[in-house]
């Protein structure tokens, strides 16, 4: 099957997609949803409450960086966290100590999902299934503890009141309004890179191996190479959106290291659906709607989502977006 996956020639369905958009890789089912999602993001602060439509556009690209990993490679890591994590404390770091623009920030917690992708990527690789992902949920906790004790993280206080400054040192994001098109930005950029990423000839040899390892070994493909990049791109995207989360809320602080993030972000992509391309970022609209509306029933909220989570898993295996793309017989 990794052999095929190599050699086929493009899918008709991606061929029949919308003029213009066909050229990201959507078929003609995709393209529609895209559509429907640039919809969302223009009409959406219009509607509903700004800060609550950046905290899930964050939390969206998250899930979707975690897919990338977990559904097309098919690693599952247990240690996200510490991407997303510290990729807000350097962000806010960045913005209070350091003085750096909103932009220059939000990469400066890409880079640090990136370095700490590639170490922890570079020793959790080399083994595989149960292995690597306890493998990966050891190193999270490590980063965590370090986290608790670092001085410019503010141990359990976390580093706070960190400003959003000024685009390009042109544009003030102090109003919710104008910091929410830049994480509308933010969050277009990365799923579209997931995207085309997916949609290319990396992408094609990721699904190959996730399929038939040792086959795509023999076709001469480096297994481990092409793992190792796939980890620190997905680790790299984490690291985005909690610095992108941190400076939305101007707080950094140890629940977005802690390892029930790790699991919240497993649940997203699965409730959402597994190897789709719109599946996370609906999984952690679902859990981000029902964390933010359900609050007042305190811990019964967990409670309420682990029930979900388990009809999820028993009645909608393919999750949401999956049943979905399955009923209308379409690949989203």
């Amino acid at each position: 099957m990794a052999a095929d996956t190599l050699t086929a020639p493009p899918e008709t369905s991606r061929a029949r997609g919308l003029p213009g958009l066909e050229m990201l890789g959507f078929n003609r089912a995709q393209s529609i949803a895209f559509l429907l999602l640039l919809a969302f993001l223009v009409a959406g602060p219009f509607f509903l409450y700004p800060v609550f439509l950046m905290k899930l556009l964050c939390f969206a690209l998250f899930a979707c960086a975690f897919n990338l990993l977990i559904g097309y490679v098919g690693l599952l890591s247990f240690g996200h966290a510490m991407f997303f994590g510290m990729g807000g404390y350097l962000t806010a770091h960045a913005a209070k100590v350091w003085g750096f623009s909103p932009e220059l920030a939000i990469l400066t917690g890409g880079a640090t999902g990136a370095a700490l992708g590639l170490l922890s990527g570079w020793l959790a690789i080399r083994r595989q299934g149960i292995y690597f992902a306890m493998i990966t949920l050891a190193l999270a906790q490590m980063v965590y503890f370090l986290c608790l004790q670092m001085r410019f993280t503010g141990g359990e206080d976390g580093i706070q009141s960190v400003p959003r400054g000024r685009l390009f040192g042109l544009f003030d994001l102090s109003a919710d309004m104008s910091m929410y098109w830049l994480v509308a930005a933010v969050f277009l950029i990365g799923f579209l890179l997931i995207n085309r990423v997916i949609h290319s000839p990396f992408g094609q040899v990721l699904t190959a191996i996730r399929e038939n390892e040792p086959r795509a070994v023999s076709l001469g493909y480096k297994a481990e190479n092409y793992k190792l990049l796939a980890f620190v791109l997905s680790a790299t995207l984490a690291g985005v959106a909690g610095g992108t989360k941190a400076l939305v809320f101007g707080i950094a602080t140890l629940t977005d290291v802690y390892w029930a993030m790790s699991g919240e972000v497993v649940l997203m992509t699965l409730l959402g659906g597994l190897g789709t391309v719109f599946g996370p970022a609906v999984g952690a609209a679902v859990i981000v709607t029902m964390q933010n509306y359900l609050a007042e029933f305190g811990a019964w909220v967990t409670i309420i989502q682990g029930a979900i989570f388990v009809v999820c898993v028993i009645a909608f295996r393919a999750g949401i977006v999956g049943e979905i793309a399955r009923w209308l017989k379409v690949r989203l």
